[in-house]
């Protein structure tokens, strides 16, 4: 039994949540999938996972296994990426989580560019829903949070997105523009559902995040257009004409630059959202990792500004 091998393969089973997941990942077949965990298990004298036909669990020596398994694989990883880093090319698999919206409206027109730089890189993206804050079993994860995220990891900041209201111009032409936010009320609205919001109410705040700024809130309507704290569905249902929606900079930059959206209110903002990088500690990243977070520098800023609406000239007015 080639140890190692079995370890990773018994990280990756976890890490997917199943052995059919974990052997596309890996590019096996199921049953050797499942053959090298039993014959680890069997090697180790242990029960590593509870099985069912539906749900797959850890048992309490396999918390216990997984957790050296994991610094013993890190460990190894940065040997050979401190190694080979001066000599070798980027390659291999970079696993990233990242939120649908981002992966979308960003991600997915960059990677040619990166593909062309780095053709041995093979970029595993997961994007099953929002993220706030870093994951262990990725490489690398993208998240959006109002506060410095905390904890014991490496976190870069790739740049600050604003939150602002939008629509689409046949909307405007058809309904009138508001011109404060109180205005609102007799608009159809695109907004999160009463369980996703804080206080019932919608907080605009005036003037951009560096300079003086003035806040008010709106109580929300009893019957919005549309309810959902799905960012592409309110994307979309803007772009529709529906009504108007708050969506976040770096989703809607595209549109305001071809006229397909119209920002709304340009003194006011909903809120800010700090775009980060978050890494495992390490003392040396694989040069495949440390290629993608040069290139996420690269692409987003790195800086504590919003380059989406600077870039459609529609940034927030200052007071």
């Amino acid at each position: 039994m080639d140890q190692l091998r079995a370890m990773r393969v018994f990280a990756r089973v976890v890490d997917e949540g199943g052995f059919a997941k974990a052997a596309r990942a890996l590019d096996l077949a199921p049953p050797v999938v499942t053959r090298v965990v039993a014959e680890l298990e069997d090697h180790l004298g242990a029960r590593l996972l509870n099985r069912s036909t539906r749900s797959l669990s850890l048992t309490e020596v396999g918390e216990q296994y997984l957790e050296k398994v994991r610094s013993v694989l890190v460990d190894i990883d940065e040997a050979e990426a401190e190694a080979g880093a001066a000599t070798r090319e980027p390659r291999g698999n970079v696993r990233l989580l990242c939120p649908p919206a981002i992966a979308v409206h960003q991600l997915a027109a960059q990677l040619p560019r990166f593909r062309a730089r780095h053709p041995q890189v093979t970029l595993e993206i997961s994007a099953p829903g929002p993220v706030d804050n870093i994951d262990e079993s990725f490489d690398i994860s993208l998240f959006a949070r109002r506060s410095p995220p905390e904890g014991e990891f490496i976190a870069r900041r790739l740049a600050r997105t604003e939150v602002v209201v939008c629509a689409s111009p046949a909307y405007l032409d058809r309904r009138g523009r508001p011109r404060h936010p109180s205005d609102l009320s007799e608009h159809d609205t695109v907004i999160p559902p009463p369980s996703a919001m804080d206080g019932g109410g919608i907080t605009f705040y005036r003037g951009a995040l560096d300079g003086e700024n003035s806040s008010f809130t709106m109580k929300r309507r009893t019957h919005p257009t549309v309810a959902t704290t799905h960012i592409d569905t309110s994307y979309a249902a803007a772009l529709a004409g529906v009504g108007i929606s708050g969506l976040p900079s770096y989703v809607i930059a595209g549109a305001l630059l071809d006229n397909r959206l119209e920002r709304v209110l340009p003194a006011w903002r909903l809120f800010d959202l700090t775009l980060w990088a978050g890494m495992p500690t390490r003392r040396h990243l694989p040069a495949r990792t440390r290629a993608f977070l040069d290139f996420l520098l690269e692409i987003f800023g790195g800086e504590d500004r919003d380059p989406w609406l600077a870039a459609a000239r529609c940034s927030t007015k200052k007071r």
